[in-house]
């Protein structure tokens, strides 16, 4: 029970502080639209009402009436028989020289000026002048033969085809000089600008399509892609004017309103990370409907299907749009929501201005922003994601080069430790091969100087002493000769091995035959290391010396060959002497003789050490000893055990 009262305040807190987020949001967004509302004041163009003619006589439906500028038709439908409004207006003497213009601000749908019983402007020659949207203004030059001195006849045709009224804003004669800086205002603003918006908006709509097919798992570049394409088509596909209409043309242009704005919600939602309701797909219902009837039917019925449920569902999702950008604000507290929301609102402000001028609650104009409005969210909007894409992109940019920099720093401390563990391998190896070279010096010259010593001290003759020294400097050699560098090549340490083994036969008249049974020798050993060397020329010593001492021997024959396996190839040393043999024992021992036997012994354990497998066969036909190599030397004779 004390959890749950611990548990139940949350919500209430959870609520306040949803609560104190969201009004202010909206007190900021309220001022928001206070200022689009002043802005939309201020920025109406100032035309020159010195030359404004507001009275016109209004010929319509069979009759006349006065009216005045600006000024709503009570017909939605007039091509043939167009109101016809009739006005004059008053030229000096000689001002006609000077150059005088017909300007008008703003009209729905076309126009078709005369001046004295001669037309000077036609707007049907002009798709893009006729649309509602585009508030285009226009000007013409009165040629100055048709201006007389005085009094002047002007007549504006209006034509109208639905489903809005005709609209006639107030009509402008006078100098070229003081009008063209009125038109060339409302020109930059309602026909230069849009353009410029629509341009920056189908190079955004590439960019944006290009990031979503390099990255398809975010699909809001997509379609915000696909909106932008929408409103581009609206922009610069010229519309149908009637009579000469093209129905599925016009039904292109009517549905890209209603389902560019669906996509837009849709964009919204997928952008602040929401999953897309199943039933968010009656956004693009409106669109799709008036697209099919204005592929089957002709004009009027898509305009007005247009007016009914196309604009309605525009309103509806720039007010899903704004209840979605709150959410997230409230949500969120990031700066993307809080503009798309202050963006929203301006373009919703714009909206409900346009539906007051089409309802005539907005009696003295007719000048539709939304759609200016509109491009411009869609161009922030692009601009936006665009400039996120380039942030992360220079986010990673700077990870790379982090990551650079670590993976330098850790080589640089990884090459460190290579180069303190190699110094510290190649001090062990230097140790071990010194413990090696003293323990050899000991076991071999050490010993032989110690025999020296004794026979001297025995009174022995100088002959055996001799022989003792010759011994000792002989393992002197052998041990200096294993020292050096032969590349792990084994046949140079035998061919001095050779010299000084046919030195050591030749005073008791043994010859020495030398056999190397492949062209190649012995392999190539990268891995042999000195050691291993005194090891196997040690072997080939005692093999010699029994041979010499036990067999009385007449020849000696010294076979090298290499021979292949499926491991590789690998070397065969054998020692063949034609002496008398021994008996072997059943562990392939000498029998008997216990100096042969240890001798034997020692040479088993020297190959066992380097790796290497020695095999002995004695008989009355002489002896013969055969060291098999390894493929791969150890890299210590704790290996071998």
């Amino acid at each position: 029970m004390s959890e749950i009262a611990a548990k139940a305040p949350v919500k209430p807190a959870r609520r306040r502080l949803l609560a104190a987020r969201l009004v202010p949001y909206l007190l900021l967004q309220a001022l928001i639209v206070i200022a689009t509302i002043l802005g939309l004041r201020l920025l109406q163009p100032s035309d020159p009402d010195d030359f404004a003619l507001s009275g016109f006589s209004l010929r319509e439906d069979g009759a006349s009436r006065p009216v005045t500028l600006p000024h709503f038709t009570s017909s939605r439908y007039s091509l043939a028989d167009p109101p016809l409004y009739t006005g004059a207006f008053t030229v000096g003497r000689g001002d006609a020289a000077t150059g005088w213009s017909v300007f008008l601000p703003r009209f729905s749908n076309a126009v078709e000026v005369a001046v004295n019983g001669v037309v000077v402007l036609d707007s049907r020659r002009d798709f893009n002048a006729n649309r509602p949207d585009r508030n285009t203004p226009l000007i013409a030059l009165i040629p100055a033969s048709l201006l007389r001195d005085g009094g002047n006849e002007i007549t504006v045709r209006l034509f109208v085809w639905g489903p809005l009224k005709g609209f006639l804003d107030t009509v402008y004669v006078g100098p070229d000089a003081a009008l063209r800086p009125a038109y060339e205002t409302r020109t930059l603003l309602f026909v230069t600008l849009p353009v410029v918006f629509s341009a920056w908006q189908s190079i955004l709509a590439v960019i944006l399509a290009i990031m979503w097919l390099m990255r398809r798992r975010e699909p809001v570049y997509g379609v915000l892609a696909a909106a932008m394409v929408l409103g581009v088509v609206q922009a610069f596909v010229p519309p149908p004017v009637p009579p000469a209409t093209t129905s599925r043309l016009a039904a292109v242009l009517l549905a890209s309103a209603p389902t560019e704005s669906a996509l837009i919600v849709v964009f919204g939602v997928l952008f602040f990370g929401w999953r897309w309701p199943r039933y968010g797909a009656l956004l693009f219902a409106p669109g799709i409907v008036v697209f099919v009837v204005g592929l089957i039917a002709g004009p009027p019925l898509p305009r007005i299907l247009f007016l009914l449920l196309g604009i309605p569902t525009v309103g509806v999702c720039l007010f899903l749009m704004a209840c979605v950008t709150a959410a997230a604000v409230v949500r969120r507290q990031d700066a993307a929501s809080f503009t798309l929301g202050c963006a929203v609102s301006i373009v919703l402000t714009c909206w409900v201005h346009d539906m007051l001028s089409v309802s005539e609650i907005v009696t003295n104009e007719r000048i539709f922003v939304s759609r200016l409005s509109y491009s411009a969210m869609l161009v922030a909007i692009g601009a936006g994601l665009t400039w996120r894409f380039a942030r992360a992109l220079n986010q990673v940019d700077s990870f790379a080069g982090q990551l650079v920099t670590r993976v330098r720093e850790a080589e640089e401390r990884l090459k460190a430790s290579f180069a303190r563990e190699e110094a510290r391998a190649r001090a062990a190896a230097l140790a071990n091969e010194r413990t090696r070279l003293m323990r050899d010096l000991h076991d071999g010259l050490g010993g032989q100087l110690v025999s020296i010593v004794a026979l001297s001290e025995r009174g022995h003759e100088g002959a055996t002493i001799t022989d003792a020294a010759r011994a000792a400097l002989k393992d002197l050699r052998l041990v200096i000769d294993s020292m050096g560098d032969i590349g792990g090549d084994l046949m140079l340490a035998l061919g001095s091995w050779r010299e000084r083994a046919a030195m050591q036969l030749r005073p008791h008249d043994i010859a020495l035959d030398w056999r190397v049974a492949t062209p190649q020798g012995l392999p190539l050993h990268p891995e042999l290391r000195p050691w291993h060397v005194i090891q196997i020329v040690r072997i080939l010593d005692e093999a010699v010396t029994n041979a010499v001492k036990h067999a009385h021997a007449g020849n000696i024959a010294v076979t090298i060959e290499t021979l292949d396996a499926d491991q590789g190839p690998y070397g065969v040393i054998s020692v063949t002497d034609d002496g008398r043999g021994f008996a072997l024992a059943g562990n392939c021992e000498a029998a008997g003789a216990s100096q042969t036997a240890r001798g034997l012994r020692n040479m088993r354990s020297r190959a066992a050490r380097c790796g290497a497998v020695l095999d002995l066969s004695s008989d009355a036909a002489g002896t013969r000893v055969r060291l098999q190599l390894p493929q791969i030397f150890p890299d210590s004779d704790a290996a071998a055990g």
